[in-house]
C-alpha cells in the first residue's frame, strides 16, 4: 500500500491546501464523514486535470469514448513503466508492476472501484520507486516532489492519501461508487496526461 510521505512538518503550499484537504482531511476522516463529489471536481482542477476530469466523468461507465481513455491510460502507464531506467536488480519488481496492469484495469471494468483505489495505491508505490529510487520511500518524498513541480507533489501527495478510504466504513463507501469512481477518476486522468 503506498504510504504517505510527509513529514510531520510538511503543510501544502496554501494554493492547493484548501481543495486538498476538503478532499482528504489533514487529520484523516472523522465517523460518518466521507469525500465529496465536488471535493473531487475541485482537486482535479487545481491539480490541473479539471477540464479533461469533468468531461469523463460525466460519461457513462460503459461507454465507447471512456473505454478509449482507459485505453490511453493503460498505453501511458505501459510506456512510463517501460521506459523508466532501473538497476539489472530491479527489472524484476518492474516486470511485476507491468503484468499487473491488466488485472487493475479488469478491476476497473468490474467497478469494484475500492478494490481499484487500493490497487491503484500499490500500482502509485511501485511507480514512485521507479521515477525516484529510494527518495521514493523517505518521509520527505512528498516536499521533494513538490520541489521538482508543484503540481506533480501534489499528485503524490494525492497517492499518499488514498489509503485514508481504507479508514472509512466499508459500508457507507461501498454504497457510493460514484464518490470513488470520482477519485479514481483524478489519479487516471493525471497519469494519462503525464
Amino acid at each position: 500500500m503506498y504510504r504517505d510521505h510527509s513529514s510531520a512538518n510538511f503543510s501544502l503550499p496554501g494554493d492547493y491546501r484548501k481543495a486538498a484537504e476538503r478532499l482528504f482531511p489533514k487529520d484523516g476522516f472523522i465517523k460518518g464523514q466521507k469525500p465529496d463529489l465536488k471535493a473531487a471536481g475541485e482537486f482535479a482542477k487545481v491539480l490541473g486535470i479539471g477540464v479533461e476530469y469533468q468531461r469523463l466523468f460525466a460519461l457513462d461507465k460503459n461507454s465507447g469514448e471512456l473505454r478509449t481513455f482507459l485505453d490511453h491510460f493503460q498505453n501511458n502507464l505501459d510506456l512510463l513503466i517501460k521506459k523508466t531506467w532501473v538497476e539489472d536488480s530491479e527489472e524484476t519488481r518492474k516486470g511485476k508492476l507491468h503484468d499487473d496492469i491488466p488485472l487493475f484495469m479488469a478491476s476497473i471494468e468490474q467497478m469494484d472501484f475500492l478494490l481499484c483505489i487500493e490497487k491503484f495505491s500499490i500500482i502509485l508505490d511501485e511507480l514512485a520507486y521507479l521515477f525516484f529510487g529510494f527518495q521514493s520511500e523517505r518521509e520527505d518524498f512528498t516536499e521533494y516532489t513538490f520541489r521538482i513541480d508543484a503540481q506533480m507533489g501534489l499528485f503524490w501527495w494525492y497517492g499518499g492519501k488514498l489509503e485514508l478510504m481504507n479508514e472509512l466504513n466499508a459500508s457507507d463507501i461501498e454504497r457510493n461508487d460514484k464518490v470513488l469512481w470520482a477519485i479514481l477518476l483524478i489519479g487516471l486522468c493525471y497519469l494519462t496526461n503525464f
